[in-house]
C-alpha cells in the first residue's frame, strides 16, 4: 500500500487476481489497516474493508447507489449485459414494489408451508447418501449442490428439464459483476444459452400453476406489480437463490468438518444450531464483493468519495474484521454472528436469506440425526469466482451414529 498525495491510501494490487480470489484474506487484512477507504489503482475504484464503513455504505443508499451496477461496470456509462435486476439493481422508487412482493412470496407463511416438506427431502437424500458405515463424498457435489437443486427449483415451479443451466448461469452472472477478465470471457459463448434459458423458465406459460413463480405473477395480477417487471423478479429469485446456498452450505460443511469440537458441540447443544449457518456466512462470507457508486461527494474518514466514483465494499472483508469481531478467523457457535454483512445489510439486504437458512436448517437436521463425525477426507479445492469465495470440492468423510 502507498499514500496519494490527495492522502488516499493506494493500493496497486488486483482484488480480481486469481490469487488474491482464491486467497483473499491477506489481501483484506492489508486493504483494513491500510484505512477506512482505498484507492483500487488497478481499476481506478474505491474500496472499504472494514466493517463500521461497510455496514455504514450499505445501509446509507441514498448516497451509496445501487441503480448504476452492484459491479465494477456503471450502467451510466456503459450498457449492462442483461436487463437489470429489480431488486439488486434499483433503488426506490423503483425497487419498493418488486421487494414487497417478493418478501410476501418468501414470507413466514410460504416458509412454514415448506418447511415439513423440505426436512422430509433432506432425511431422504442424506439417508440415500449413508449406505455403509463410514462414507466418503464430495461435499460440494452430493450435499451444498444437490440439495438447493433438489428442493428450491420445485419450489419456484420451473420444469425439471434444464435444471443443469441453473449454476453455470449464476457462475456466469457473479463473474460479471467483476471486470471483463478470463473467469469472464472463458464463459461468455455459453452464457448466452444459460441466460436465454432462465429467461424462458420466468414467463407465466412454463412455471407450475403452485409455486414461487406462481405467487409472483398473481401479484402481477392484482397490479401489486407490472406484468413486464413479473418475470425479471422470478429472475432475481433463480439468479440469487441457488448459488449463494450453494456455496453458504459448502462453507458451513468445510467449517464442521476443520472443525470436530463445534460439529459436537451442535451434536450436544441444540440451541446452537440456529447459528451454524450464519456463522459460516460470516467465516466464509460466499458472497465477497458488491459495488456501489457515490451519489455525492461522500466523506470517509479523512478522506472525500467523489460523486460518481465506484466503490467496492468488501463484504468477506468486513466478516474479518477483528475491530468488530473478536478471533475472526475462527468458525465459533458461541459467537452471535447476527450482525454480520454476508446477507448485505439494509434497504437491498438479501431477501431470500430466510429460505436460505430453512434448506441449511433442514440439511443440518438430517445430517446430525445418522452422522457422528464429520471430518476431511482429502484437501479441498477452490475455484475463482470474480465475487463468490467458493469450493469447486471439499471431499468429506462422514462416519454414522
Amino acid at each position: 500500500m502507498t499514500t496519494s498525495p490527495a492522502t488516499v491510501p493506494v493500493t496497486h494490487d488486483d482484488p480480481f487476481s486469481v490469487e488474491v480470489l482464491t486467497d483473499p484474506l491477506p489481501f483484506q487484512a492489508a486493504l483494513r489497516d491500510a484505512g477506512p477507504v482505498v484507492h483500487l489503482a488497478a481499476h481506478d475504484v474505491y474500496a472499504m474493508g472494514r466493517y463500521a464503513e461497510v455496514r455504514a455504505a450499505l445501509v446509507d443508499w441514498q448516497r451509496f447507489c445501487s441503480s448504476a451496477g452492484v459491479g465494477l461496470a456503471n450502467f451510466r456509462t456503459e450498457e449492462p449485459w442483461r436487463p437489470p435486476s429489480l431488486l439488486l439493481e434499483a433503488d426506490p422508487p423503483r425497487h419498493d414494489a418488486p421487494r414487497r412482493v417478493l418478501s410476501a412470496v418468501l414470507g413466514p407463511r410460504a416458509l412454514r408451508r415448506l418447511r415439513e416438506r423440505w426436512f422430509a427431502a433432506a432425511r431422504e437424500h442424506v439417508d440415500a447418501l449413508l449406505d455403509d458405515r463410514v462414507v466418503e463424498l464430495d461435499g460440494m457435489a452430493a450435499l451444498a449442490a444437490a440439495f438447493p437443486l433438489r428442493v428450491f427449483p420445485d419450489a419456484v415451479g420451473i420444469p425439471r428439464e434444464g435444471r443443469e443451466h441453473l449454476l453455470p448461469y449464476g457462475e456466469f452472472l457473479f463473474n460479471a459483476f467483476g471486470p471483463p477478465n478470463a473467469l469472464v470471457t472463458h464463459a461468455a459463448a455459453a452464457a448466452t444459452e444459460h441466460a436465454a434459458w432462465v429467461a424462458a423458465q420466468c414467463t407465466r406459460e412454463v412455471l407450475a400453476d403452485e409455486g414461487f413463480g406462481a405467487d409472483i405473477w398473481a401479484a402481477a395480477d392484482r397490479g401489486d406489480i407490472t406484468a413486464e417487471q413479473a418475470p425479471l423478479v422470478v429472475r432475481s429469485l433463480l439468479s440469487a437463490g441457488i448459488d449463494t446456498t450453494v456455496h453458504g452450505l459448502g462453507w458451513l460443511l468445510h467449517a464442521l468438518a476443520t472443525h470436530p469440537d463445534q460439529w459436537e458441540l451442535l451434536r450436544t447443544d441444540e440451541s446452537r444450531r440456529r447459528v451454524a449457518f450464519d456463522e459460516a456466512v460470516r467465516w466464509g462470507s460466499p458472497v465477497q464483493t458488491f459495488f456501489r457508486v457515490a451519489e455525492t461527494d461522500v466523506p470517509i474518514g479523512d478522506v472525500v468519495v467523489p460523486a460518481g466514483a465506484k466503490i467496492l465494499m468488501y463484504l468477506g472483508s468486513a466478516n474479518h474484521d477483528p475491530r468488530a469481531w473478536d478471533a475472526p478467523e475462527r468458525y465459533d457457535l458461541r459467537r452471535d454472528p447476527s450482525g454480520h454483512v454476508g446477507f448485505g445489510f439494509g434497504l437491498h439486504q438479501c431477501v431470500g436469506q430466510h429460505v436460505a437458512r430453512l434448506e441449511s436448517e433442514a440439511l443440518l437436521t438430517a445430517l446430525l440425526e445418522r452422522v457422528e463425525r464429520i471430518e476431511p477426507a482429502g484437501e479441498p479445492v477452490r475455484r475463482a469466482n470474480n465475487t463468490m469465495r467458493e469450493w469447486a470440492s471439499v471431499p468429506l468423510r462422514l462416519t454414522t451414529s
